[in-house]
């Protein structure tokens, strides 16, 4: 848990392995997950490195794998999933799967292909099937014309009118894609000039394409024609046109035996290919029992070599040279891995030496399935500068909480916690179901969000006392009213005294708002003050929060300058000018009240945005008249008071400004005389080599330059810190707009549907809809449109209002050589 306050100490490693042992200490590192490995090579190409054939073995043997993956598919036969992760196979092993992948991939494109032939002359004979049936009737039509003794349309169409007798007429058969008969049937005549008779009959089952797997509609077709000119004309229109033609006997005996013979051929491939079929199916199953297992196999070998990639070769020592970044509480871990790995290959221990270096190393938050959310939402701002503070454990309070100041209402809450309850109760499931579905995925990883999210808004709206737009009278209102029945019924508006005991009970409501706000008409003027006040209030001690978590920064990195020059006069600043306006307002709520006397009641109470105005404009008033009790004044003093509060908060900007450029200057002058002194071969520094080397690499700026920074850092800090101010006024205008937002919907939807619905059986279905329709805009509308603007609102008060007063978030993240991660982007790849 230290580490997400602080991110991990790092350490910069040299790695010194024998060959024979590379791989199984690099394996075992990928299982432990805690290692990143630099590029030693940076400038080789990916071609010309050590391990490319390896890795190119790796993808042909991936490439299989995909393939095998799709047949599986597209048989439907599901691909077992027994959560088992294998270890990476050692070397030696990659020949044995190699030499079964070579095999089931020889052997399924062998059925493939025996399958496709199969099916291909399984459809030519069911198209001849269908030529000798559909095309009898038409032979029947015209042997019958002929016998006789009469010539039929098809012979008055296609001789010339002197012909006498019987001709013999020639014909081609076949069958055609049913789209094209019209296009087919207008060509032929356009070419033939309507020397042709075409006859045409639809085949009503579908026929499977052996090329693509797709049913197709055809149809039989047969053109009669005279003469060898029109049959070449006629084969290559047929041909233009992806027709498929077929020899027809014109005896009806030779027809009868052909399609006896098409039967019986037509039973012997149906047996054949039943057979293929089972043999292809076995030889799939067997393979989706153990492909998730052999693809985890490749995914980790083909990491492995590309990791060896990296590594520099020691030619002299036969070994691999290797540099990464190790968290230094993991050490000891990494050195039982490589042990391990040693083991494993019987050859010589490997050597880890911790190298000490300059550049800023990854930085490396351990997190859990809780923190994990909220630690993303940080990142997606900045990975955190090494070292520095975290802002994500703070964050897992702070960002619920403002969410629900502006989201407040206890039944949104309540919908909104069941939804994140429910994705953490069925967290596993849900996680084992992949899916591409990115909404999805965001809201199932911010689970713990939404449920904290939905908690404080119950909290909150409880406070507020608004569950849809509703009050809850829980404890009874602490307000009375005395007036009679006539007075009541004669006036549609009447004040409640708080001053009036009899009307007022003198104690607060015991929790949150008293339910009688809800049915005031000046309402909506007590809850706009009230918010406003509590957003300024909260906005000011979450912007102090930051300034004074900087502190930790600078005496982490032993920077005591920054918290005499930076640290002190921003809090000083931030607390005259900006904390000072959050006592005003918890000094006039605690000393204005009802029961008081008349300088101290509520019609005396000054303005404290104008006070706030006139105090730094260091503007008095104008003394009060005789006789008016009210002073403009909240205390004795004030005015003095506020006037050194505002010298001292502008006292603050010139000392931001000037003093660290000034100390810093005169620090580089005299490290500049010491050198000179010393004949220009620098200053010793005080504890060893490390300081020394520290002392070297430290950079010296111009003067100009270090002013230019510290000027666009103070104006940066001063104006922010008036603009940022403002910006958490968007907690009580989210607010507001949430809750008239919520009445509106009640008003118009449910209760006018309530109202005009009536009564009786009709009443009823009504309601049901009304209740329906105003459910489904709740949930759209108010729960994930409101919902989502609050989250978006509340982000921008941590990323800029809140982070930038300590955050810099100018590191890189630590990425480890993982397994784990590397076969989750794998599969996640595979299933989009």
């Amino acid at each position: 848990m230290g580490s997400l306050f602080r991110s991990e100490e790092m350490a910069l490693c040299q790695l010194f392995l024998q060959s024979e042992s590379a791989y199984t200490c690099v394996s075992e590192l990928g299982e432990l997950g805690l290692v990143q490995f630099r590029d030693l090579n940076p400038d080789v190409n990916a071609f010309q490195r050590k391990f490319v054939n390896e890795v190119r073995r790796c993808d042909e043997m991936e490439r299989k794998l995909r393939y095998l993956e799709r047949e599986i598919r597209k048989d439907g036969i599901p691909v077992l999933d027994t959560g088992e992760n294998p270890e990476a196979p050692m070397p030696r092993e990659m020949i044995d799967l190699e030499a079964t992948f070579e095999k089931l991939e020889n052997e399924l494109k062998e059925v493939n292909s025996n399958a496709e032939a199969l099916k291909r002359n399984y459809l030519e004979l069911t198209e001849l099937k269908h030529i000798l049936k559909k095309t009898q009737v038409f032979f029947d039509e015209r042997e019958g014309s002929l016998e006789s003794g009469g010539q039929t349309s098809l012979t008055q169409n296609l001789l010339p009118e002197d012909s006498k007798g019987p001709i013999q007429l020639g014909f081609v058969a076949g069958v055609i894609l049913r789209e094209r008969i019209p296009a087919f049937e207008r060509m032929l005549w356009r070419a033939c000039r309507g020397n042709v008779f075409l006859r045409q009959a639809e085949i009503n089952d579908p026929l499977e394409d052996p090329a693509t797997g797709e049913q197709v509609y055809k149809s039989v077709f047969i053109i009669f024609f005279q003469g060898d000119q029109l049959k070449m004309r006629v084969k290559k229109i047929c041909e233009g046109f992806r027709a498929t033609m077929y020899p027809c006997p014109e005896a009806p005996a030779d027809r009868r035996e052909m399609a006896m013979g098409v039967k019986t051929r037509l039973d012997d491939l149906s047996t054949v290919l039943s057979q293929t079929q089972d043999h292809r199916h076995r030889v799939l199953v067997s393979a989706a029992r153990n492909i998730r297992a052999w693809m985890m196999k490749v995914w980790k070998i083909k990491s492995i070599y590309h990791t060896l990639n990296m590594f520099n070769l020691d030619v002299i020592q036969n070994g691999l040279i290797a540099e990464c970044w190790i968290p230094v509480a993991n050490l000891e871990d990494v050195q039982l891995a490589l042990r391990r790995g040693t083991e494993k290959s019987g050859s010589l221990p490997a050597i880890l030496n911790r190298l000490s270096t300059h550049e800023a190393p990854p930085t490396f938050h351990r997190t859990n399935k809780f923190t994990k959310a909220f630690q993303a939402l940080i990142d997606a701002y900045g990975v955190a500068t090494y070292r520095e503070i975290n802002p994500a454990p703070y964050t897992i309070i702070t960002f619920p909480f403002l969410f629900a100041i502006m989201f407040g209402d206890v039944g949104h809450g309540i919908i909104m916690a069941l939804f994140g309850g429910w994705m953490v109760w069925r967290e596993k499931p849900l996680s084992a179901k992949k899916t591409d579905n990115e909404i999805w995925n965001i809201f199932f990883g911010g689970r713990y969000i939404i449920l904290l999210m939905g908690m404080f808004s119950m909290y909150t709206g409880l406070i507020y006392n608004d569950i849809f737009s509703k009050a809850l009278n829980i404890f009874g209102t602490s307000w009375h009213g005395n007036y009679n029945e006539s007075t009541l019924l004669t006036n549609k508006e009447l004040t409640l005294d708080p001053g009036n005991k009899e009307q007022y009970d003198q104690y607060p409501y015991p929790f949150g708002l008293d339910p009688v706000w809800q049915i005031a008409l000046n309402k909506i003027n007590f809850y706009n003050s009230y918010k406003m006040k509590i957003s300024i209030i909260f906005g000011i001690i979450h912007m102090l929060f930051g300034v004074i978590l900087s502190v930790w920064n600078h005496r982490f990195f032993n920077k005591p300058m920054n918290i005499y020059c930076e640290f002190i006069p921003q809090i000083i600043f931030l607390t005259c000018l900006f904390g000072y306006l959050v006592l005003l307002v918890f000094h006039k709520w605690v000393w204005y009240g009802a029961g008081g006397a008349d300088s101290v009641s509520p019609n005396c109470a000054p303005s404290i945005l104008i006070t706030f105005i006139n105090m730094v404009l260091m503007k008095g008033y104008q003394p009060t008249p005789e006789g008016d009790p009210c002073s403009p004044y909240m205390y004795a003093g004030q005015f003095g008071f506020q006037r050194f509060l505002v010298c001292v908060g502008l006292i603050c900007v010139p000392w931001m400004l000037i003093a660290k450029p000034f100390i810093l200057h005169r620090n580089n002058k005299r490290k500049l005389m010491m050198s000179q002194a010393n004949g220009g071969e620098g200053v010793i520094e005080e504890g060893g080599g490390e300081a020394a080397a520290a002392a070297a690499t430290e950079e010296v700026h111009d003067m100009g330059e270090i002013m230019i920074h510290q000027g666009i850092h103070t104006i940066e800090y001063v104006l922010g810190s008036v603009s940022h101010t403002a910006s958490y006024l968007r907690l009580w205008a989210l607010s507001l707009a949430h809750a008239q937002l919520s009445e509106v919907l009640w008003q118009m939807v449910l209760r006018v549907g309530l109202t005009a619905g009536g009564t009786g059986g009709v009443g009823g279905v009504v309601t049901y809809f009304i209740f329906a329709a105003w459910a489904s805009l709740t949930i759209a509308i108010l729960v994930l449109m409101e919902g989502l603007s609050a989250f978006l609102h509340t982000l921008r008060l941590h990323w800029v209002e809140f982070q930038s007063k300590f955050y810099g978030g100018g590191g890189y993240a630590f990425v480890p050589f993982a397994f784990e991660t590397i076969l989750e982007h794998a599969e996640t790849a595979v299933t989009e």
